[in-house]
């Protein structure tokens, strides 16, 4: 699908969508534990519903309704022998070691992009523990024969917190105790921080030492199922907010000022660039209050990087990303697609391994056509940039967007963006 997107005024209110990020370790949660949970407040994005397939490939029981599932959970099993984690990166990372807790041989899949993300943290513990596999020159298709071990896990804290993630899942099943150690400086700790929060919610103790770099686990633990509500999505109001400091204005419901996500950085971000955050009676805006040029450090919080890289060419004077080198191994290279699709309009962007540099420009230039490069991110960061442009903007491949935000563009018309759809 192709979008064309005139310059217009954006005005009204928008209900963020449910945190993808919760979404999906509640879902695994629930299918993991005794009995039956409901998860309310859930979106049918394309990644959730590789989890929730993933999920029912391993024996859960999820009746799907409009907003909420029902789960009856389940010792992980065989339904299915291979798991499509579509396009994402979580539900693979996830299921991985959640799998391997039954030792029948199972094979992953994905698509586009996600075949070729790194999984050497997997295959190098595969290696440890005697765990035969085969794959590729690419990482997917990944076929293992064998389960996991309980045991002490060395893990890398700069490549992905969602290893750690998956393998926080999986231990406590186990029949022993574990311990993870991370062996370099953690990135992204706040999505620990969800995946700890969900795991105590659901009846999992996991002992954390170290500044977050020690992890120990005992074994035999079982989940217990609970009622879970998933709050709005904070990497979701990235480009709302970013609007909001461009001119428009757009209030936000169904965020939570107390969230543990890491995305909610975006609000020290917005504050950063010269933004005054208004959060009253349950709605959450923010306006341009003076000009500034901050330098951001996206080692916790990647997938703010092509919003906030709008923001920051619209900002007059020097502003810089660094520690930004994780972008590059998202469902595309960030730094360099979003430097290239900037510059179409006229930004004045830099890079190199893991930052980017911004000369900002008073305004961006109009009638082009535009890239999503198949991510949903771009298309959308795009398209709020699409709303101030001097002319109208085409963007390619723009349904990607049901990678997270199946809506966007439905909220974007109904707050007054200007688009014209076609197929």
């Amino acid at each position: 699908m192709k979008v064309t997107i005139q310059k217009s005024k954006l005005k009204g209110q928008v209900i963020i969508p449910p945190s993808k990020s919760l979404s999906h370790r509640a879902i695994i949660a629930a299918c993991l534990a005794d009995g039956v949970s409901k998860i309310t407040n859930i979106l049918y994005s394309e990644d959730i519903i590789a989890t929730l397939d993933a999920m029912e490939a391993c024996g859960a029981n999820i009746k799907r309704y409009e907003d909420y599932l029902e789960i009856i959970g389940s010792k992980v099993t065989r339904c299915k022998d291979v798991i499509d984690a579509h396009e994402s990166g979580s539900t693979i990372r996830f299921m991985i070691p959640i799998a391997l807790t039954c030792d029948e041989p199972i094979t992953f899949i994905g698509r586009n992009h996600l075949v070729k993300r790194p999984l050497d943290v997997y295959t190098k513990i595969f290696d440890e523990q005697g765990i035969k596999y085969e794959k590729e020159k690419d990482c997917l298709p990944l076929k293992v024969s064998g389960g996991l071990k309980a045991g002490k896990y060395n893990i890398p804290g700069n490549i992905s917190s969602q290893f750690i993630t998956g393998l926080l899942f999986a231990l406590p099943m186990l029949d022993g105790d574990s311990e993870i150690i991370i062996t370099s400086k953690l990135e992204s700790k706040g999505y620990v921080d969800l995946t700890l929060d969900i795991l105590k919610r659901f009846g999992i103790e996991i002992i954390v030492s170290d500044n977050y770099l020690r992890y120990s686990i005992k074994g035999n633990q079982k989940y217990k199922a609970i009622d879970y509500r998933v709050e709005g999505d904070y990497s979701q109001s990235a480009f709302w907010l970013v609007a909001d400091m461009l001119g428009h204005d757009i209030e936000l419901l169904g965020m939570n000022p107390t969230s543990l996500q890491g995305d909610k950085k975006i609000i020290d971000d917005i504050i950063a660039f010269g933004g005054e955050i208004n959060y009253k009676d349950g709605v959450l805006a923010c306006q341009r209050t003076k000009n500034s040029n901050p330098v951001i450090d996206f080692s916790q919080s990647p997938d703010l990087g092509p919003a906030l890289s709008v923001l920051a060419s619209l900002t007059i004077g020097q502003s810089k990303f660094i520690e930004a080198s994780r972008l590059r191994i998202k469902e595309c290279d960030r730094i360099t697609c979003m430097r290239e699709e900037l510059s179409k309009m006229g930004a004045k962007v830099s890079e190199t391994e893991d930052t980017m540099s911004f000369e900002g420009v008073a305004e961006f230039a109009g009638d082009l056509e535009l890239n999503s490069h198949n991510d949903h991110r771009i298309a959308m960061s795009l398209a709020i940039a699409a709303s101030v442009c001097n002319g109208s903007i085409t963007i390619l491949n723009a349904d990607c967007v049901k990678k997270s935000y199946p809506h966007f563009f439905e909220h974007f018309e109904s707050v007054g963006g200007k688009i014209t759809y076609e197929n």
